[in-house]
């Protein structure tokens, strides 16, 4: 898992291309490489090269998007489809229950995560673990992951799991333990194809169902109940 962030100048280089900070060295070093090829007449390689950065640079696409709400809402922290709805004890509390919500992304989804709720980072934990298919109920439990607890402005604790897949190799988490945040916020990626866990806290109720597609800073998937 991968913490540091990211050099400030190449951050300012990604907003302006919108791809993540981790796509545009490696992005950037397969277009550079097939631009010379070309130059010296390597017309076929170079152009295979140049498709190969141009596909980099499109999983590591980062879209502006703000929520349509914040308030009394759980955002989705990433894009993907949902897989799996159960109730299960919330991460570091076992004698609460709530509602885990999975959402699996593909290589073509974007892979960007974002804060499900504005608050404050309590706790972070990664568990190494295997490199299971992230589609599989049995990843939550095996797999490599990454946990976010964070405690929002009403005190509720809320979760998020980052989850390597089959070809996820890299979880990036760019928070710290007391790191304020703001509901849709950037808080990491994952590389390749992976899942994003979210536990939704007993007094919200879940506004997804299995098999809907979801985006990450904009899809309602809990709300409130009043």
């Amino acid at each position: 898992m991968m913490r540091d962030q990211p050099n400030p100048v190449l951050i300012q280089i990604a907003r302006a291309v919108h791809i993540a900070a981790e796509g545009v060295i490696m992005s950037g070093i397969f277009v550079v490489a097939g631009l010379v090829l070309l130059a010296f007449g390597f017309k076929i390689i170079g152009l295979v090269v140049i498709a190969i950065g141009v596909a980099i640079a499109l999983f590591f696409r980062d879209p502006e998007r703000y929520p349509r709400v914040t308030e009394g809402v759980i955002i989705s922290g990433a894009d993907g489809k949902v897989i799996d709805i159960v109730e299960m004890s919330m991460p570091g509390d076992p004698s609460r229950t709530g509602k885990r919500v999975s959402i699996f992304m593909s290589p073509l989804n974007v892979h960007v995560n974002r804060a499900p709720v504005a608050g404050e980072v309590t706790s972070l934990e990664h568990t190494p673990g295997e490199f299971r298919a992230a589609f599989g109920d049995e990843a939550s439990e095996h797999n490599e992951r990454n946990a976010i607890l964070m405690r929002d402005a009403a005190g509720r604790i809320h979760a998020m799991v980052q989850v390597a897949g089959y070809l996820a190799r890299r979880i990036v988490c760019r928070l710290r333990v007391h790191d304020r945040i703001e509901s849709g916020q950037r808080i990491g990626l994952i590389m390749f194809g992976s899942r994003v866990d979210h536990f939704v806290p007993q007094d919200y109720r879940v506004a997804v169902a299995p098999g809907e597609r979801v985006r990450a800073g904009r899809t309602v998937i809990g709300e409130l109940e009043r």
